[in-house]
């Protein structure tokens, strides 16, 4: 299903096959956290525990777009339709911890590594779908992510938001995920198209109509911001515009419905120059810190006085706005 060549390219980047078409790879911070040398800033905003943290894909080489800061080998990107026969949902989450637990086993001759999160590690409570690719292309993800809720382990759903008509068979079967992110990273169609280059027709009226979806959805949603200096650090009015759709502050909100609207978080990281995305897109291309909060403090102010920065983890250049940081934390109810 996978060529050798692009097995190949995946192994020197470090990911783990797991089945047919499904990937692993050890996340830094997952690194980090068993030498009690810092968390990954899911933790930080979200509670989630990086050393328990399985980060996974179940469509590791297959995507409609080809954006130009995706870190993956884009070139060989192999179609938005896995063809032929898939591996069940219990097959992937089985084969991923074990595909973990074989990528954990160097750790162990780590003398500062902390053995009692080691030990823990090697039954993941948290699945990240979000490594390569787009999920949603995986026909079965609603059972995959039911089979890990029945299992007792919270997910994170990464997606492009050109599968509206899917993420409606989610909400109609109950099978979201514990958080949705959507990856909005344009202000208006024609940068959209320049960046993500996507082979699906209608990209960006698709994802406008994931984003009018999302305040019907009974999970918390993350609107996720990659920002590329010189590139798309403009227009906050159209972020701000279509943030508000995502929120359900597009059309005037009742007290009724405030008072039943979700939690809705805006994360907004800066571009990473690493892996493929290299030979597209320089060093130069990564804004500082500082030019990332002057660009939040523009969108803030479009947003209006409920929002505000929550949180923001530095070495990451990862923020997360919001309107109250106590619906921050994951709460058992949401799991």
């Amino acid at each position: 299903m996978i060529p050798e060549n692009i097995k190949k390219t995946l192994t020197k980047q470090h990911y783990k096959l797991a089945g047919k078409h499904s990937a692993v790879q050890i996340c830094r911070w997952t690194k980090h956290s068993l030498l009690d040398e810092g968390v990954c800033y899911k933790e930080k905003f979200y509670g989630i525990k990086s050393h328990l943290c399985c980060q996974m894909t179940p469509s590791v080489m297959w995507c409609p777009n080809k954006c130009l800061h995706c870190w993956r080998a884009i070139e060989l990107t192999l179609g938005e339709k896995i063809e032929g026969e898939i591996d069940s949902p219990s097959e992937i989450i089985d084969e991923c911890i074990k595909a973990q637990k074989k990528l954990l086993t160097g750790f162990k001759s780590n003398k500062k590594i902390n053995l009692k999160k080691l030990k823990e590690a090697q039954e993941p409570t948290q699945f990240a779908i979000s490594l390569s690719g787009e999920p949603m292309i995986y026909e079965k993800i609603g059972e995959l992510i039911e089979e890990l809720r029945r299992r007792g382990k919270t997910s994170f759903l990464v997606t492009n938001g050109l599968y509206p008509e899917k993420i409606l068979e989610l909400k109609k079967k109950n099978q979201l995920p514990t958080q949705l992110y959507v990856s909005v990273n344009a202000p208006n169609k024609k940068l959209y198209e320049k960046i993500h280059r996507s082979v699906k027709k209608n990209a960006w009226e698709k994802l406008n109509k994931t984003l009018e979806i999302l305040p019907t959805l009974k999970c918390r949603i993350i609107f996720r911001m990659n920002l590329i200096r010189d590139l798309n650090m403009v227009e906050p009015e159209n972020y701000a515009q279509m943030i508000k759709k995502a929120s359900g502050e597009a059309k005037p909100l009742t007290a009724s419905s405030k008072s039943r609207r979700k939690p809705t978080f805006v994360e907004i990281k800066g571009f990473m120059s690493v892996g493929f995305a290299r030979e597209r897109l320089g060093y130069e291309k990564m804004p500082t810190n500082k030019e990332m909060e002057e660009f939040i403090e523009l969108l803030l102010k479009e947003l209006g006085k409920d929002w505000k920065l929550l949180d923001s983890h530095e070495f990451s250049r990862a923020y997360v706005l919001g309107r109250d940081k106590k619906n921050l934390k994951i709460k058992k109810s949401e799991i």
